[in-house]
């Protein structure tokens, strides 16, 4: 059992703070953003040379760039950051001790070893195999032992995040079921422990190739194997930034999930379901039968597509039924106007909900669909694609948390706030661009991998359309939009932390940071639609996915004449 001085009450929220994981929530949030940082540079050099009209680097440096922003960004950021939450649902929610907090900081040593011996061994020149790292292109041995390390760590805190909920559960500190947001964060760890599981059926061996031990890996193995860890990984911020949305909902209006039936379901649709979309990597591979195929792309698809569906109605639809019962009830849209959109907390929620709903999760379904998968199969659509749910959706998501944090968990007043207010909207906005006109360049064939699409001094040129040219300036624009939205974040939270006026234990932050709760929604609804507004938003979203679904089949009727 914990004693009492062990534990801290916000003066805020009255949350709970076991300090030691207090602690630990810190470094993994500190540590996440200093990832984030150095993957923002790599990928504003990576979007410069994407630039027809720059193209920056050489193929050499292009190729070394591009591995470490995959990496950095795609893993060791959100990961990072994934971890502190994952402590922040289970310890402070339930207000519960963290369990083993010695095998918590061993986690966290590994997964710092690990992402900096990837990194040194990616910046050495010897390892630049991109984040697929597909053999038989071989890294150094640090690369794959990098991952191993902090797959690892990562694979412990897991662990000791369901070791916190036993014990809350065994203490007693909450009654009934797991709160929904802590719910959400055990169906990241459970992907989590799949997806590490993967990883290393798959890392484990490569490493030994790469040292001598293995004569051969097979490279149609490795893609398939391969997949289920970098797919999937995406998959865990898929379940923790729609945990962080009902979470933010809560915190900023007090909203309540219309029904945590339908929630919860939607959650566990997640863990069966959502890793399998893993398979629009492996449509054109002979390893893996036309039955899974078919099967992967249809039946498990629609599941996953409607777990997401029913986050994107109830999460908006909990905030419009809230401010409805506060009085914003003038037409449809007066909840959504009289919304905060000055606190940067449900801004940056709010856009990553609407751009990973609308773009990523539009093109993914297309993506998702056996037929259409081939016409933007391995273009610049896909990377177009995942800077639309991972780079936006996951990362605004992230941001918007860690703006109520610095004042709720590091104890400091947020600095430079009327820079905080506009940084979603910059990030948003440049991310945005980088996806749509990615995406646009890859319909219209442009490669993922290649440094120049024009081809220049190759012995067989091909000439790309005018407008993909033009789309990937664009798309070489928004990336420094995008890196400056990032650049404010880093640069506001930094100094907050570091610099920021210290609060005291009992001092407020004056800002209110969390709403009274709604209790009942008694009242709306009653012969009536209840939430209107966020219905007329579904229709659409479900009529712009229906119009961009039947363009794509336009398109890939466009190559039926090739037969």
């Amino acid at each position: 059992m914990a004693t009492n001085n062990e534990f801290r009450t916000c003066p805020d929220t009255g949350l709970l703070f076991h300090k030691p994981a207090e602690t630990l929530m810190r470094l993994n949030a500190v540590v996440a953003v200093v990832f984030l940082m150095f993957g923002g540079i790599f990928g504003l050099l990576v979007g410069l040379t994407r630039w027809p009209a720059v193209h920056l680097l050489p193929a050499d440096t292009f190729y070394l760039v591009l591995t470490s922003h995959g990496i950095n960004v795609l893993i060791f950021w959100v990961i990072f950051f994934e971890v502190a939450v994952l402590y922040f649902c289970s310890s402070t929610l339930l207000r519960v001790r963290l369990a083993t907090p010695r095998m918590a900081w061993l986690g966290f040593a590994l997964m710092l070893i690990g992402a900096v011996t990837n990194n040194i061994a990616v910046l050495s020149g010897r390892s630049s195999v991109m984040m697929t790292s597909y053999v038989p292109m071989s890294a150094e041995p640090a690369f794959y032992l990098g991952l191993i390390l902090f797959a690892v760590g990562a694979l412990i805190a897991c662990f000791v995040f369901l070791g916190t909920l036993v014990i809350a559960r065994a203490e007693k500190t909450y009654e009934g079921s797991l709160p929904l947001v802590t719910f959400g964060a055990l169906t990241a760890a459970i992907i989590a422990i799949f997806t590490i599981a993967s990883g290393a059926i798959i890392l484990i061996p490569t490493f030994l190739w790469s040292v001598g031990y293995i004569s051969n890996i097979d490279p149609l193995m490795y893609r398939v194997i391969w997949w289920a860890l970098g797919h999937s990984s995406q998959q865990i911020n898929v379940a923790a930034h729609v945990a962080v949305w009902y979470a933010i909902a809560g915190v900023v209006f007090g909203a309540k999930p219309l029904s945590e039936k339908v929630s919860r379901t939607a959650f566990l649709m997640y863990i069966l379901f959502l890793q399998l979309a893993s398979a629009h990597h492996i449509l054109v591979d002979p390893g893996v039968s036309s039955e899974w195929k078919i099967f992967n792309t249809s039946y498990a698809m629609y599941l996953a597509v409607m777990a997401s569906m029913i986050h994107g109605l109830t999460v908006p639809g909990s905030i419009e039924a809230a401010q409805r019962k506060r009085g914003f009830n003038k037409g449809l849209f007066e909840w959504l106007r009289k919304a905060p959109w000055g606190n940067p907390t449900f801004s940056g929620m709010f856009l990553s909900l609407i751009i990973f709903g609308f773009i990523g999760g539009i093109s993914g379904v297309v993506m998702g669909v056996e037929q259409i998968n081939l016409i933007i199969h391995n273009t610049i659509y896909v990377p177009g694609h995942f800077h639309a749910t991972v780079a936006t959706g996951t990362t605004l998501a992230f941001m918007a948390l860690t703006y109520w944090l610095v004042p709720i968990l590091f104890r400091r007043k947020l600095m430079l706030a009327g820079l905080a207010k506009i940084q979603p909207y910059i990030f948003g906005l440049g991310m945005s661009g980088v996806a749509l006109f990615m995406m646009g360049a890859g319909t219209l064939g442009v490669p993922r991998r290649h440094w120049d699409m024009a081809f220049s001094g190759a012995t067989m040129p091909y000439d790309f359309p005018a407008a993909a040219y033009t789309l990937m300036g664009l798309a070489g624009a928004s990336v420094v939009l995008a890196v400056i939205g990032g650049a404010i974040f880093i640069l506001v939270v930094v100094l907050s932390v570091f610099f920021g006026k210290r609060l005291g234990d009992t001092e407020k932050s004056a800002v209110p940071m969390i709403a009274q709760p709604v209790t009942s929604y008694e009242g709306i609804g009653i012969g009536s639609i209840a939430i209107p507004g966020t219905l007329v938003l579904a229709m659409v979203f479900l009529a712009s996915f229906v119009l961009y679904y039947f363009v794509n089949w336009k398109y890939l009727a466009q190559t039926w004449g090739l037969s």
